[in-house]
């Protein structure tokens, strides 16, 4: 992979009532093929990654920041306007709604420009003004950077979530933002086309004599 990896795909953010709150990713094209996987972060703040292989398991472990991680089958439908996620203890059923404001300004913006790195890392500073916790490009876990190329936003209008075979409550806001990296999703429900680049640091260069 060459120390650079590329995915292609949407971020679901998800917040419920009694604190739990969910990231799914469903990813159409990845170095590890097509798969998709979720982090939740329980009402006590313990965070868990559902991954579907030890593979990606240990790729995500190894960026982001987790209490446990377990590998379990994930399945996740995105249908139309619907989201079918079921990921051993998670189990997620969402409907999209219309396009958010932002999403429609995302839209403006060519999609070579929209996932460069060099202006993710420019805009990051505006993305964490317009969006409460968010940013697009930071340093991730074992010195690699990560950067989050966001082509449109659409808001989730209802969902149903439980958790070990319990309902997690009605669909609420992402508060207090995740703590899994870097960035948080926006603080509102949403469903985003990304594309997110994960890089390794680069090595400062040695003084000259």
């Amino acid at each position: 992979m060459g120390g650079r990896w590329v995915f292609d795909g949407h971020i679901a953010g998800i917040g419920t009532g009694s604190g739990l709150r969910a990231v799914v990713g469903i990813w159409q094209e990845s170095p590890f093929g097509p798969f998709a996987d979720a982090m939740v972060q329980l009402p006590s703040g313990r965070r868990v990654l559902l991954a579907p292989t030890d593979e990606v398991a240990e790729f995500i472990a190894a960026t982001y920041s987790f209490e446990e991680v377990r590998v379990v089958d994930v399945s996740a439908v995105l249908a139309g306007l619907s989201l079918t996620v079921d990921a051993g203890p998670l189990a997620l059923r969402a409907s999209v709604g219309g396009r958010a404001l932002l999403g429609s300004l995302l839209r403006t913006v060519p999609w070579p420009v929209a996932v460069n790195t060099r202006w993710l890392a420019a805009v990051s500073p505006l993305a964490a003004v317009a969006t409460r916790g968010a940013r697009t490009s930071g340093t991730a876990g074992n010195g690699r950077l990560e950067y989050y190329g966001v082509s449109d936003l659409h808001h989730i209008s209802s969902a149903g979530v439980s958790w070990e075979g319990r309902d997690a409550g009605p669909l609420s806001s992402i508060s207090p933002p995740l703590t899994f990296g870097f960035s948080s999703v926006p603080p509102r429900p949403s469903l985003a086309r990304v594309r997110t680049t994960v890089t390794e640091a680069r090595s400062p260069r040695p003084p000259r004599h």
